[in-house]
C-alpha cells in the first residue's frame, strides 16, 4: 500500500500532506509544525522518520509562534488544528489496524 493509499480520504489529509511536503523541503510552516507533532505516530506509519534524540525542538511552542505572528485568536486556531491532527492520527491508526 502506498502513502497516498493510507492517508486518501482521512480528516486532515490535505493539511498532513502539506505539512509532509513542507517538513521534507525544510520549512517551518503551520502543517510542518503538526507533522512534526505527530511524528511518532507517523513514522509508526511508515510516513515519516524516526525522531533522531535531539533533533526536534519543540514543534508545539514553534506552532503557537507562527499562529501569533498571523495575528489573529491564537488559541483557538491552535486548538483547532490540534483537534484536527488528532482527528487524522486516529484515522490513520484505524486504517491501519483494518489493513493488517
Amino acid at each position: 500500500m502506498t502513502t497516498d493509499d493510507l492517508m486518501t480520504g482521512l480528516p486532515g489529509e490535505k493539511l498532513v500532506c502539506q505539512g509532509l511536503a513542507d517538513f521534507q523541503s525544510g520549512l517551518c510552516t503551520i502543517p510542518a509544525c503538526l507533522v512534526r507533532i505527530a511524528r511518532p505516530r507517523l513514522s509508526r506509519a511508515g510516513l515519516i522518520t524516526p525522531i533522531v534524540q535531539g533533533q526536534d525542538s519543540e514543534p508545539e511552542l514553534e506552532l503557537y509562534d507562527l499562529l501569533k505572528r498571523e495575528g489573529g485568536d491564537a488559541y483557538s486556531r491552535y486548538n483547532a488544528l490540534v483537534r484536527e491532527l488528532v482527528s487524522f492520527e486516529n484515522a490513520l491508526d484505524g486504517r491501519r489496524r483494518k489493513l493488517e
